[in-house]
């Protein structure tokens, strides 16, 4: 993944490539704009200046994409009027490509069919109060215009236009929005010259995950044209991290979220392998590792978490790893191929990777310290049925015990010691025991942290410092629909909501954050979905058969629904979550009695 942004140099300004539009202030002649800049080491690299100062790496052959004139389009007529009823979807071919039909009080509208984020089919979805909701990872569209109005995801819904003629419904659609399925918002470009001042920035993103990326994508769409600059620890641009513990193969081009020529054409400069030490708020600066200093005006913090790591003897061995990178879980694979690999921790990433593992590896062990997997987000039952569909495919599970020595032979891993005095052979080893929030650099910053070193914020995603917000993984904040109870909530589509809420914010949009959480996972092919927020359930009500993994889990506190889990089972997960977000309350009794046609049917 080339094309990352290395740091600014006070006092640069060549003009930008032509391919992106800025408004600079100095302009050199044209034989000046490909010299190449000597890095420290002397050796050349393609780094061209932009107008405000930053270097930035660029290739000669990258170009941004061109889009079509109005005369590739084609129109069809697809149904009667009486063939949908209110409240119904339906998928139409047009010969180039399939569209999504929704009738909704009495009109028409034609929409992409399937969902940006992983290509669901959205006529499997829940049509309820103007908006598509996704049948797997819970994105929801506006029927109206196809704009994303709940994550995950980044990219919103092509609409096409609909006329009736003699009873006809006809939908017109351009060949290539139906081939894309995607639509990417209009945004701004950075038009901040800010020449000779490359030590500052309007808005500051600290950390490049889900939070940090829509933070910046959401000010562009918002008009915000002045400079922006993410920060990661990471070597890579924004990558999609839930996917690297499901398919541990994956190459960082695969997963990365935007290709490297959208960071350009939006002026959003990201600066990698960015470490921030220190955050000066009196002064609005903040200092990276290597002395570098860089001034806001707004600062986002979205640093993430890290994870925990092994405090037993022979902890430094090595062929032992936790999944952080690309690159962590590339090796892992590598080691673990014809060997024997042991997972410590069985909760999602564990699962996850253990899964992913049974066919690389000759064996696969879990060690974990609860008596099922899951036990605490799921529940016994269906963290026994799921322990069952594991067993199934060769996985050896070492419950209720943890590790108290890793042993080597030539200072590579060898052997796991468990409490209970089992010995594990092991070649590659994957702790995955949970994460802390990795806001150490902010223990002396004013910025308050919680006791257990998370960030707490209001509805606005703001902290206890004007013009500082904060998102993602290290914060706690008010869930709305639990009577405002701080939580803390890592989940990949809540980091989005967050990353939004922040930048309209920043903006003075006076925006709350109100989402339902939503969460999947998937092992040996099959999908498990998740919405609500289940901790402290008291009781598990099970509709479905457990056995045949198709099932709907209602987790209750008192009388009330207050999160669901179900697999095999869609699009129930997305109907719960819809009825949650509306602001109604589901009973328990509603669940019990096994009838539900009143969550299960389409429309509101």
């Amino acid at each position: 993944m080339g094309g990352c942004f290395s740091k600014p140099k006070p006092g640069c300004c060549l003009a930008a490539p032509s391919t992106v539009e800025l408004k600079i202030e100095v302009v050199l002649p044209e034989k000046e704009r490909g010299k190449e800049e000597l890095s420290a080491s002397g050796k050349g690299s393609p780094r061209a200046y932009q107008g405000n100062g930053t270097a930035r790496h660029f290739h000669a052959e990258e170009r941004l994409p061109t889009y079509p004139g109005p005369q590739d389009c084609v129109e069809a007529a697809v149904c009667h009027v009486k063939d949908l009823e209110n409240g119904q979807m339906r998928e139409v071919e047009l010969g180039w490509g399939k569209v999504l039909l929704v009738k909704d009080n009495g009109e028409f509208h034609a929409l992409g069919h399937k969902c940006p984020h992983y290509g669901a089919p959205l006529v499997k979805g829940v049509l309820s109060r103007g908006r598509v909701r996704c049948p797997w990872h819970g994105a929801c569209f506006n029927i109206s215009t196809g704009d994303l109005e709940d994550f995950p995801g980044l990219d919103s819904l092509h609409k096409f236009q609909v006329k009736i003629e003699k009873e006809k419904v006809y939908v017109r659609a351009s060949k290539q929005a139906l081939q894309l399925q995607r639509r990417t918002k209009v945004m701004a470009k950075c038009i901040s010259p800010s020449a000779g001042h490359s030590s500052s920035t309007n808005v500051l993103i600290v950390g490049a995950g889900a939070a940090g990326l829509v933070c910046a994508e959401t000010l562009r769409q918002e008009g915000f044209s002045d400079r922006i600059v993410l920060c990661t620890l990471d070597r890579h641009l924004p990558y999609d991290r839930p996917k690297l513990s499901k398919s541990l193969d994956a190459q960082p081009e695969q997963l990365a979220l935007r290709p490297k020529e959208f960071f350009r054409a939006y002026g959003i400069e990201v600066l990698t392998e960015a470490q921030v030490v220190t955050v000066d708020v009196k002064n609005k600066k903040v200092v990276f590792k290597d002395g570098f200093k860089l001034e806001y005006s707004k600062l986002l913090l979205a640093p993430g978490s890290s994870p925990k790591s092994l405090s037993c003897k022979g902890k430094e061995v090595e062929n032992v790893f936790t999944i952080r990178t690309p690159e962590d879980a590339n090796r892992v694979v590598r080691l673990a191929r014809g060997r024997n690999a042991v997972v410590v921790g069985a909760g999602f990433l564990g699962m996850e990777v253990a899964a992913y593992l049974t066919e690389k590896a000759h064996s696969v062990s879990v060690v974990e310290l609860e008596e099922t997997p899951f036990r605490r987000f799921l529940g016994d039952r269906v963290g026994r049925a799921l322990m069952k569909m594991f067993e199934n495919n060769r996985v050896k599970f070492y419950m209720q015990t943890e590790v108290s020595e890793l042993r080597a032979q030539e200072g590579k891993l060898k052997e796991v010691v468990l409490k209970s005095s089992k010995v594990v052979r092991a070649d590659v080893c994957v702790v995955g025991i949970g994460a802390v929030p990795a806001t150490g650099f902010l223990k002396q910053s004013g910025i308050s942290l919680d006791s257990r070193g998370f960030i707490p914020v209001n509805k606005m995603m703001q902290t206890n410092i004007p013009g500082v917000f904060a998102a993602g993984d290290a914060v706690t904040f008010p869930l709305a629909w639990r009577n405002n109870r701080k939580v803390n909530i890592p989940h990949w589509q809540i980091a989005h909501v967050q990353g939004r809420v922040a930048a309209q914010n920043m903006l003075a949009q006076e925006a709350e954050i109100s989402t339902v959480p939503y969460l999947w996972t998937a092992m040996f092919g099959k999908s498990l979905r998740y919405a609500g927020y289940g901790e402290g359930f008291d009781d598990v009500i099970i509709q479905g058969d457990l056995e045949e993994l198709k099932f709907v889990a209602f987790y209750t506190k008192g009388d009330e629904v207050i999160a669901v889990a179900s697999m095999n089972y869609d699009p129930i997960v997305s109907k719960v979550a819809e009825v949650l977000a509306s602001g109604r309350t589901i009973r328990k009794r509603e669940v019990e009695t096994g009838d539900m046609s009143w969550l299960t049917g389409k429309g509101s």
